[in-house]
């Protein structure tokens, strides 16, 4: 097998499994962090003016739901890919002590896995010496554990990502309650974050492949009823003087 050959089912296993898929988590994951911040503090203004039409009250709770949510997104996505990145690093030094200790065992894996990927035996082979002999730790990464060694996850972008994304996304309710006249604030707080959940459900299905007419009408619906029961709930006690 040349070299060339050898080359291109690296490159496949690559555009499969590597930097292409990494970049589409990461902006459905801003998508939807984005929608986070959209829902949770749209439901947050909704049902503050539902009680009261004081801007100040509703700056502080805006802006404190949206300090809260972003802070928690952040938490959250940094502790979750920081136990990635710790299961990655895991993995790559268990493999780097396997291709050590057994190096046959792991060059007949790697044959069967390129095997599986629709190689015949011989050629599977070939490559599998091939590519053990450039970088075996690099090979067995990529096509038996699915990691790219050079671009592991990293905890702080994740952090920094889910932070902004929420934020952009809180900021369109927030500046939707507060700024325009006290007679407008409810309905152009409804209509900016409608038509906000449609395009973060156009986005979100167009990154997943999927269907997006289902996908816009879910968001659009789900951020409506959150606003309804959120509005209610603060006219309630607002009627009660709580």
């Amino acid at each position: 097998m040349s070299d060339q050959a050898s080359d291109q089912v690296a490159e496949h296993d690559e555009a499969h499994g590597g930097a292409l898929a990494s970049r589409l988590n990461w902006l459905r994951a801003a998508v939807l962090g984005a929608n986070d911040g959209i829902v949770s503090t749209a439901g947050l203004v909704v049902g503050v003016a539902g009680a009261t039409g004081d801007r100040s009250t509703l700056l502080t709770a805006g802006f404190a739901g949206l300090l809260a949510g972003s802070m928690s997104m952040a938490a959250g996505e940094y502790v979750s890919v920081s136990t990635q990145r710790d299961s990655e690093k895991a993995a790559l030094a268990m493999e780097k002590r396997e291709l050590r200790e057994q190096p046959e065992a792991e060059l007949a894996e790697l044959t069967d896995l390129l095997q599986d990927r629709g190689l015949s035996r011989e050629v599977a082979r070939e490559a599998a010496e091939q590519l053990t002999e450039r970088d075996a730790l690099r090979a067995h990464a990529r096509v038996e554990l699915g990691i790219d060694p050079d671009e592991l996850t990293n905890p702080w972008h994740a952090a920094w990502a889910s932070f902004v994304a929420f934020t952009v996304g809180a900021l369109l309710p927030l500046l939707a309650i507060v700024l325009p006249p006290s007679d407008w604030r409810l309905a152009v707080t409804v209509v900016s974050v409608l038509g906000a959940l449609a395009l973060t459900g156009w986005s979100s299905a167009r990154l997943g492949s999927a269907a997006v007419r289902p996908a816009v009408l879910r968001n659009m619906a789900g951020g409506a009823l959150a606003m309804v029961v959120t509005y209610g709930a603060g006219v309630l006690l607002g009627a009660v003087g709580v």
